[in-house]
């Protein structure tokens, strides 16, 4: 046995403990970014990439409930029936938890065709959601999203907010995300959607999507690893983006690249029940460039806050208020 095995065999067992968490219904910010650090070793990530195939391989079983316990179940009975006839009972076991999983299988397909799941985070929450195809779906603070699969195709709809998908391939059934004016196409492949105030922006990480823009004069974009699209954009086309920073929402940090002060107050604010209000108009276009943690508003306000010369001021409500500071006394 080699010297790696034993590190190996550590990485594996603390990447099966990892897929757990993440995998409940809710995961907190402060778990998000200790995966976020644990996964920047190779190694690890490695191990991670490993047991999230093995999971892939195993299907939709996972995440239904019912299902589990049929199978459960049925190895009980095979396990007693072991004991009087061993061979036999082996080989009826094996075949009831097949039958069993074969049964599963099509009545959860069969009733997850005749649901549609709502799944939705509240402000400063995100959340993880495993999909019966085998998709995932990492929702970001104050989003929602429709569920309605059906044999033909497997459609989201983005009612608010973010949300970033990794799509299981299935060339039968195209995955559809719709959000505000625009259609999102794909089969098997990695993207984040923003819906707001009717619109949508589109930025895709891994594979191909095709974009639809419906209206008086629909619009059609296929976009590359890297891309980005914005609907709202006066002539919408595909920009080259930083899809890490695009994307840095989804391990617990908001990136900002020079984009204006209001801007980032705007996106912040997204985190907080506790807003902040910028009373500052002659600094609001004044470019803002860092890293934050996501609902750590007073990182945020204090950093400003220093660079720009600007007053903070906390009210009762937990309000922050921006405002230019007073000049000093002559």
């Amino acid at each position: 046995m080699s010297q790696a095995d034993p590190a190996e065999a550590r990485a594996r067992d603390e990447a099966s403990v990892w897929f757990a968490r993440l995998n409940r219904q809710q995961v907190s910010l402060a778990e998000l970014e200790a995966f976020r650090t644990w996964r920047q070793d190779p190694s690890n990530r490695a191990a991670y990439e490993d047991v999230d195939r093995t999971w892939r391989r195993a299907g939709a079983l996972k995440d239904e409930t019912n299902i589990n316990r049929a199978l459960n179940e049925a190895l009980a009975r095979g396990a007693a029936h072991r004991g009087r006839r061993e061979r036999r009972g082996a080989w009826l076991a094996g075949a009831g938890v097949a039958s069993v999983a074969c049964l599963a299988v099509g009545a959860g397909t069969w009733l997850y065709l005749q649901a549609r799941p709502t799944y939705s985070t509240k402000i400063g929450e995100q959340r993880l959601v495993r999909l019966a195809d085998g998709s995932s779906v990492r929702l970001d603070t104050d989003s929602r999203i429709d569920v309605a699969f059906t044999s033909g195709a497997r459609n989201i709809t983005l009612k608010r907010g973010q949300a970033f998908f990794d799509v299981a391939h299935d060339s039968a059934r195209p995955f559809l995300v719709a959000a505000g004016p625009v259609t999102v196409r794909a089969v098997g492949t990695r993207f984040d959607v923003r819906a707001y105030e009717g619109q949508a922006t589109v930025t895709l990480v891994a594979g191909v999507v095709e974009v639809r823009r419906q209206g008086a004069a629909p619009q059609f974009w296929m976009l590359r690893p890297g891309q980005q699209v914005e609907a709202a954009a006066p002539a919408p086309t595909p920009r080259t983006v930083n899809v890490e920073a695009a994307t840095s929402w989804t391990s617990g940090r908001v990136v900002f690249e020079g984009i204006p002060l209001s801007a980032a107050v705007e996106e912040i604010n997204r985190y907080s029940t506790h807003k902040i209000v910028l009373r500052a108009p002659g600094a609001a276009a004044t470019p803002v460039t860092g890293s934050f943690e996501t609902g750590d508003t007073d990182a945020f306000v204090s950093a400003v806050s220093d660079l720009n010369g600007l007053r903070a001021t906390r009210q009762p409500d937990g309000e922050i208020v921006l405002d230019a500071a007073a000049p000093p006394p002559q």
